[in-house]
């Protein structure tokens, strides 16, 4: 039985380099396995991956990918995640900045997540050296929760830089190329120059003709005099009973007013409008003495009608108002 203890003994210094060996080389380890980016973690690699001592930096992400989780912020931050580790992968291929990324879904997790006690996910664990030039007092890890919402990748690389020293590296995220959106741009571009250029002859002289400009802003004009923009802000309704089962058009107070009243204000302006702009440019232009003296006739009685009728609307929203015009 000597023998074996002797054997034993001398077994003993081998032992005990072939415990620290993985704790030395544990950071080179992991670090050959994430080149193609964040470890894909459980429980055992978790606890391997940020136990002490460490002399290297290591950020994880607890998410829950599964769709029965109903975790939507995972799977939309997932994809930026990735992409964060395949860049810092990329421009760290040495390792020079001593930082791993990582990521622990729930499923691969449990127990993690258990004794985190967290209740919601995903989670961004930061954890600092605990040994070497940059170790940290504090051995616990900072958390980045997502109450702002999904981050994108740029944000989190923000985020992780800060918490390394100045002079590490700390490479950008490297967006792939996305010919897709490249391809449809260009050929929506190519569809609206074609389209101007075939379309321009029958297009160009619509947008140059002074009329239709002249009829386009004169409507925008009448449509907000009236008080269309009054009605959208105050939400006001479109008529109202006047309590004796019948219908109020027109709202008392100059502060108040109906959809239905902007509406026929607009109208009984577009009338003065279309019956001025009638007596100015198209009665001066008819040949026939006659009937040029007739339409000025008319069109005055439309004038005067109309202009009797708004001073009446005008004198029901004010009742002290004193003047009138006939016929109302």
């Amino acid at each position: 039985m000597r023998w074996i203890q002797i054997l034993t003994a001398s077994l003993l210094p081998f032992t005990a380099l072939a415990a620290k060996k993985p704790a030395a080389d544990r950071f080179n380890d992991f670090l050959s396995k994430s080149q193609s980016g964040p470890l894909k973690l459980e429980d055992a690699s978790y606890a391997q991956l940020t136990k002490s001592p460490r002399d290297y930096s290591v950020a994880v992400l607890l998410t829950a990918m599964e769709a029965r989780f109903g975790c939507q912020l995972c799977r939309e931050f997932q994809p930026e995640w990735e992409l964060l580790g395949k860049s810092w992968a990329k421009g760290d291929r040495k390792g020079d900045s001593r930082l791993l990324f990582g990521t622990l879904d729930f499923v691969d997790g449990r127990d993690t997540f258990q004794s985190l006690m967290l209740q919601t996910a995903p989670v961004l664990l930061y954890f600092h050296p605990t040994v070497g030039p940059n170790a940290r007092v504090d051995t616990q890890p900072l958390r980045f929760d997502f109450t702002a919402g999904p981050q994108s990748a740029e944000q989190i690389q923000t985020w992780v830089s800060r918490q390394l020293p100045d002079d590490v590296p700390k490479p950008n995220v490297s967006r792939p190329i996305n010919y897709v959106k490249i391809i449809s741009v260009s050929t929506a571009v190519l569809g609206v120059v074609t389209f101007i250029a075939v379309a321009s002859p029958f297009i160009a002289p619509v947008l140059q003709n002074r009329n239709i400009w002249a009829a386009f802003s004169l409507i925008a004009v009448l449509l907000f005099t009236s008080g269309h923009m009054f009605n959208h802000i105050r939400k006001v309704p479109y008529v109202s009973g006047d309590g004796k089962g019948g219908i109020n058009y027109f709202a008392g107070g100059f502060s108040n007013q109906f959809g239905l009243e902007s509406q026929i204000v607009a109208a009984m302006y577009g009338v003065l409008s279309f019956a001025t702009i009638s007596l100015a440019l198209k009665v001066p232009r008819i040949a026939n003495a006659q009937a040029q003296q007739i339409a000025v006739f008319v069109w005055s009685a439309v004038l005067l009608c109309m202009y009797s009728f708004l001073l009446s609307v005008f004198r029901t929203k004010n009742g002290g108002y004193q003047f009138w015009l006939p016929p109302f």
